[in-house]
């Protein structure tokens, strides 16, 4: 039991914190909330008819939970099940090789976000959709490519998801593109026939449900009324003083000004009986709207594609807020009254029905939820297409035998992307955010999976197998050697080119205290052993490659084991600059601090990549919000530390070690300092840390989780002010 709570110890803390969160919000809004919508679910419970604005998908759940108990019980159930749908993403995240902590990290938004806690409080639809979405995920997902089986049930899920919410439809395009791609199916019969399969299934729910409404009005649909999506698209800009319409169509343009008028107004504007004015006796309106929508879209089609681009792009923005035009977002805040969207007698009706009691709000918590969902209590729409972009980055990974997070994370990502797409062809609300609180986390996961997962590999405690060997080699060169008390370590691999400059740019002396090299050749394949030695250098050889991380940890228990108390480290290509290393090392031998490393930042860098640079300044900024001190540089790799405390630091990473050091010394309560130090360009050779947006998310990955070990659960941490 202690085993399963430390496993998964972070998802259980944030489910405390969005148990809590529930209840409040449960208890704070008596006996639900009930939005616009949720009046015409209840209307039309025992009817289910066809014929209406929304679908009958909800009312199928709504009916025999309402059987069971009132429109509390409903809220209730809707918490669970958004509580149950987080698990449910850490599951599939986990299946699909997540880390615990990656897992739970993608089950937050749905367990944290102020937006969701509401929905769940309403009497709508959006909690069984975001399930219907969970459960694509999983059929899709969850066991490797899915067989024919399994994308009939996807089929018929996505089906069964645009009878809960017309908006659903979209997700047809992600689903038949992932059934295609699925190895490369669009060069086999057999994939065309999976995909044929899936669109079968989603039409087996879609045309009987279609038929139905078109026997109840006449009319093939899949809602009763119109809902003229592109009218209200293009009454929205229509810019009428400058469109050649006949008489019968001007009626259709807006008598306000274009930057005042909201699609949301239009969309639905055949509720109206006044709508649009007089028009010829036998006239359909509907058909002439239509008509009036393709005029405006063959004049002013960019005006409408930026409009709907830019709704678009609204998703991403990382406040909430309302534009001129927009559906408010308040409707989707908590509010300190009970909000009434009908009037107060006939929403106390609905309320008795179906409780006895009448609608009532206790302020005090709701005015903590308010201030809580206002105060940020929300996933900002940056962050969901940070996820989105971490799961498209996916496709720059070649594929792997083995690798099923590659085509999650892409599917994800298209999914949750399409379906904003199409609400915002539709019209721009915060409430159509919501589902991609399943979808964009999700693909995040799996892409940040996918971009690390060649680098997961973590090494056995020193010393291992091949620690042994090198140590051996070392002692075989240099019988007997006894290092100096500061002794600078250099991993090399393959850096013939550079190295002899390094070594003979290197000090022979600093601050009174001779000043020995050793030189730690991980594996390499040229003359770097060699030349070392000529340039006076200690060195040692590992029997194989395993990154920098290894070889420098090697070279920390090498020195301190041969008399070093003190220990530099520095690169062989040339990029810092040696003559700085009084500097470096004064703080260590005066006592003032246990680590200092250089920072570019403070001093002077020479930079020819932009995301290099640009990933200084965020892992700067990542470090300091984990550790609470400031950090200007986390992979300067010209350090100097005390030998025990570099021999005292877990290290288990192959590679990107420079994080895992700095944090892992902080852990443990060391005197770090920061000094200006120079960064100069590779002198020669290239670098071995591969694309860039690879290398930053196994970077953020070895981060979080040293901090997460070394922060979180303690371990290594001393109390005192110097590390033991």
């Amino acid at each position: 039991m202690t085993r399963f709570l430390r496993r998964h110890a972070f998802l259980l803390v944030l489910l405390v914190l969005g148990t809590a969160l529930r209840v409040l919000t449960w208890v704070a809004y008596r006996p639900a909330l009930l939005y616009i919508d949720s009046f015409r679910y209840l209307d039309n419970l025992q009817g289910l008819r066809a014929d209406q604005l929304n679908p009958i998908g909800y009312d199928l759940l709504l009916r025999p939970l309402l059987a069971v108990g009132g429109l509390a019980f409903v809220a209730a159930v809707q918490h669970l099940a958004g509580m149950a749908i987080a698990v449910g993403i850490y599951a599939l995240a986990r299946r699909l090789g997540a880390r615990h902590w990656v897992g739970a990290l993608a089950a937050a938004p749905l367990l944290l976000d102020a937006y969701q806690l509401q929905i769940e409080q309403n009497i709508m639809s959006e909690v069984l959709f975001e399930a219907l979405l969970l459960g694509l995920l999983w059929l899709l997902l969850a066991k490797g490519k899915p067989n024919w089986r399994r994308i009939a049930l996807a089929g018929l899920v996505v089906g069964f998801a645009v009878l809960v919410r017309l908006i659903g439809i979209a997700l047809a395009v992600p689903f038949l593109l992932y059934v295609l791609a699925a190895g490369r199916a669009w060069r086999s019969s057999r994939g065309w026939r999976n995909a044929g399969i899936g669109v079968l299934a989603m039409l087996v729910v879609v045309v009987p449900y279609a038929a139905e409404v078109k026997a109840q009005t006449g009319k093939w649909g899949l809602t009763g009324p119109s809902g003229n999506m592109l009218y209200g698209r293009t009454a929205a800009v229509a810019d009428c003083a400058n469109l050649n319409l006949e008489p019968t169509l001007q009626v259709f343009c807006p008598a306000n000004p274009v930057g005042t008028r909201r699609v949301d107004d239009y969309t639905h504007a055949d509720f109206d009986p006044a709508w649009p004015g007089p028009l010829p006796p036998g006239a359909d309106k509907n058909a002439l709207a239509t008509e009036f929508a393709y005029e405006v879209l063959e004049v002013q089609w960019w005006d409408v594609a930026k409009a709907i681009i830019g709704d678009f792009s609204k998703s991403f923005h990382f406040e909430r807020a309302s534009a001129v035009n927009d559906v408010e977002v308040d409707r989707w805040q908590f509010q300190q009254t009970y909000p009434l969207w009908a009037d107060a007698p006939l929403v106390a009706a609905y309320t008795r029905q179906y409780d006895g009691v009448d609608p009532s709000v206790d302020e005090p918590i709701a005015t903590i939820l308010r201030h809580y969902q206002l105060g940020g209590g929300f996933v900002p729409g940056a962050v969901l297409g940070f996820f989105a972009l971490l799961g498209l980055a996916t496709v720059l990974r070649r594929k792997k035998p083995g690798d099923p997070a590659r085509g999650g994370a892409l599917f994800a990502a298209g999914a949750g992307l399409f379906l904003l797409f199409a609400s915002a062809v539709f019209e721009f609300s915060w409430r159509y955010q919501l589902p991609a609180l399943v979808l964009l986390p999700a693909a995040g996961a799996l892409g940040f999976t996918t971009l690390t997962a060649a680098s997961r590999r973590r090494l056995a405690a020193y010393p291992d197998a091949v620690d042994d060997g090198a140590v051996a080699d070392f002692h075989e060169r240099h019988p007997g050697a006894e290092l100096s008390e500061l002794t600078v370590v250099i991993a090399a691999y393959n850096e013939a080119g550079g190295i002899g400059q390094v070594l003979e740019d290197m000090p022979e002396e600093c601050r009174g205290l001779r000043v020995d090299v050793l030189v730690v050749v991980d594996g390499g394949t040229d003359d770097t052993a060699a030349i070392s030695e000529k340039h006076g250098a200690y060195v040692c050889v590992a029997p194989a490659n395993r990154g920098q991380g290894a070889a420098l940890r090697l070279g920390y228990h090498l020195a301190a084991e041969n008399g070093a108390k003190y220990i530099v480290t520095t690169d062989g290509d040339g990029q810092y600059d040696n003559s700085e290393m009084a500097e470096l090392v004064g703080p260590l031998l005066d006592g003032t601090a246990d680590f200092v490393t250089g920072s570019r930042r403070l001093g002077h860098e020479e930079a020819d990549n932009r995301m290099r640079w640009l990933g200084v300044r965020v892992f700067a900024w990542l470090a300091s919000l984990l550790t609470l001190r400031r950090i200007s540089d986390t992979s300067f790799g010209f350090r100097g530390m005390r030998a025990d405390l570099a021999c005292a630091v877990p290290l288990n990473e192959p590679q990107y070690q420079s994080s895992e050091l700095l944090l892992g010394v902080t852990a443990r309560g060391a005197r770090v300092l920061e000094r200006p130090m120079s960064m100069r360009l590779r002198k020669a050779g290239k670098s071995k840390k591969g694309g860039s947006l690879v290398y930053g998310a196994n970077y953020a990955r070895v981060m979080t989780g040293t901090w997460w070990r070394g922060y979180v659960l303690r371990r290594g941490r001393t109390r005192s002010g110097r590390a033991a």
